[in-house]
């Protein structure tokens, strides 16, 4: 791949909350989030408000190259006029900070769904006894006293 100097890498593997600084988290830990992935990644730097990015999937970093997080292509003029992010630095810190309000966002609103409670129609949920679908099918009746 030719180099191109308006072209900024971006790893999910940058916002994770469980690296250290020394293996590869690059943004401090407010501005980090608990289990990066590409789709989040590109939620939160499209809600920063940058347009120009190339999602690449299935690509690893090369000092992790046992995992296929893939990563984000942004383009470093877009992001200097769409958002004034003069260097990499500064756009992984805006990303970051925005992807870590979603995601506090999220779990709070999923609070609240399970404080509501389930919905009046829904008979497996309001049901005392829960089974779901995988237990079922590692349930064996057996068909006879017999023995064996």
């Amino acid at each position: 791949m030719d180099h191109n100097p308006d072209r900024i890498c971006v790893w999910p593997g940058y916002f994770d909350l469980k690296r250290s600084r020394r293996s590869g988290r690059r943004v401090p830990k407010d501005a980090s989030v608990i289990k990066p992935d590409l789709e989040g990644l590109f939620m939160a730097a499209r809600e920063v408000g940058l347009r120009k990015i190339k999602r690449e999937e299935g690509t690893s970093h090369p000092r992790r190259p046992h995992g296929k997080e893939g990563r984000l292509w942004v383009s470093a003029a877009g992001a200097k006029e769409s958002i004034g992010a003069g260097s990499k630095e500064e756009l992984l810190q805006l990303i970051g900070g925005q992807w870590r309000q979603m995601q506090r966002d999220r779990k709070k609103q999923d609070e609240a769904d399970t404080a509501k409670g389930p919905k009046a129609g829904d008979r497996m949920a309001r049901s005392q006894r829960k089974i779901t679908a995988p237990q079922r099918s590692n349930f064996k009746k057996r068909s006879s006293f017999k023995k064996r």
